[in-house]
């Protein structure tokens, strides 16, 4: 796609109000979105969590935030299907299964809370919870070993019960701030799970509850007919992204794994509370 039509496109797409006023999106603007389009689905193929944390910061910066919000979860959508191909076999199944029934059930509480809620402090609270959950697993980490080496330390043992409420709690995150990953990602790390099970698991988990999601903000408060065709325009970016970080995800070792997801939850939680802070001010 040739840059200076792409740029007009989208900025056609997303309309003069959601760029502050601007009749069309410079071309310069148009490679900054699909190089995070594209960075952000690397890194979520390497780890299977982290698109939101990259992409939703600069689509904020340029986009109102019900249409950021709405292109992150078609985008995440999208890539999850596509990334997830060749990692079936490490997928828990009934873990999974818990998790979007819990899902499902967080899914209704999230969406009440994006139409009703104070967004200080829903991004206030979530991104402390995030940011106070990766300096724990980064010090308990430290102290006790490796994880997958049966050294590390481990909050608690897995049970079905708290998939369940892991999965609701994602729901709710999914909804509210179009960020699922972080409940889950903190669950099954802090209970020890390998890295092959928590990437596939989180990349399957994905596509079911992004899905649902995005099926859900089309029926209850509607995705507008621009935004379907900016996320169309990026959907290739994304595509290409997923299939580069694929391979380099499966070489990924569970020490790297480990590092870089307790680096994704620290980003998240000190952006969810910049955000709020910015929002304050």
């Amino acid at each position: 796609m040739n840059a200076g039509f792409g740029s007009w496109l989208l900025g056609m797409s997303l309309g003069a109000g959601a760029l502050g006023g601007m009749h069309g999106m410079a071309s310069g603007i148009f490679i900054v979105l699909a190089a995070t389009t594209f960075g952000a689905a690397l890194l979520y193929a390497i780890s299977g969590f982290g698109f939101a944390v990259l992409a939703a910061p600069l689509f904020l910066l340029f986009l109102d935030p019900a249409p950021a919000i709405q292109l992150v979860i078609i985008l995440s959508t999208v890539l999850s299907i596509v990334v997830l191909r060749g990692l079936l076999p490490a997928i828990a199944p009934w873990l999974l299964l818990r998790l979007a029934l819990g899902s499902l059930v967080g899914l209704p509480l999230g969406l009440v809370a994006f139409r009703y809620a104070d967004p200080f402090l829903v991004r206030a609270a979530a991104g402390a919870m995030i940011f106070g959950f990766a300096i724990l697993m980064a010090v308990s980490r430290r102290r006790s070993g490796q994880p997958g080496q049966g050294k590390h330390w481990t909050a608690f043992a897995m049970s079905p019960g708290l998939d369940l409420a892991a999965g609701a709690v994602s729901g709710i995150a999914g909804a509210l701030v179009g960020q699922p990953g972080p409940p889950v990602l903190i669950y099954l790390l802090l209970a020890g799970a390998t890295a092959s099970t928590v990437r596939a698991t989180l990349l399957a988990f994905f596509a079911l509850s992004y899905g649902v999601t995005l099926a859900s903000h089309a029926v209850t408060i509607g995705i507008p007919a621009p935004t379907w065709l900016a996320a169309g325009i990026l959907i290739p970016f994304a595509f290409l992204g997923g299939l580069a970080g694929r391979p380099i995800g499966d070489r990924l070792g569970a020490e790297a794994f480990a590092l870089l997801a307790i680096a994704l939850l620290a980003v998240a939680g000190a952006y969810t509370l910049g955000a709020a802070a910015l929002a304050f001010a």
